[in-house]
């Protein structure tokens, strides 16, 4: 179990756990997700840390086939601007390692963004925390237990 997958069990909130083998060599975790699951990458998505003009760690989540928008996050989360965060920083905060980094169930609530393009699915898949384990759930349950707002915030 992960924090991500306690904090949804306690809950009683709906979701499925999917896991792979996890080759370490792959040089996109996301996509290898969706690769060895046989799922869309459009409904797939990372989590991504950045870090505004004021050294406030916010949360993206993004499909994995595309980037992240920086100036769209920025705008979305009312500062200047964004760039994205130190790996060393966004583990510490998160207790999550990269690569296995989960918006849910994070060690400190973070202000978390979801790209819009989440809420023409069904259901979706984020980290559950670990590499090789994905967690796939409503994006409005996403949402709702990180407390996220939807916005533009992905490219391609």
């Amino acid at each position: 179990m992960t924090p991500a997958l306690d904090l949804l069990k306690k809950a009683r909130a709906e979701h499925r756990v999917h896991s792979y083998e996890h080759d370490p060599k792959a040089a996109s975790y996301g996509l290898e997700a969706a690769e060895k699951l046989g799922l869309d990458p459009q409904r797939v998505f990372k989590t991504l840390l950045a870090s505004s003009e004021k050294g406030e760690l916010l949360v993206a989540v993004v499909p994995v086939g595309g980037t992240l928008d920086l100036k769209a996050l920025a705008h979305a989360a009312g500062v200047k601007k964004c760039e994205m965060a130190d790996p060393v920083a966004a583990q510490r905060v998160t207790g999550y390692l990269v690569g296995g980094i989960s918006p849910l169930g994070q060690k400190k609530r973070l202000r978390t963004f979801i790209d819009d393009s989440a809420q023409q699915f069904e259901s979706i898949h984020v980290s559950a925390g670990r590499r090789g384990l994905e967690v796939e759930l409503a994006a409005a349950v996403l949402a709702e237990h990180t407390q996220g707002k939807f916005a533009g915030i992905g490219r391609g």
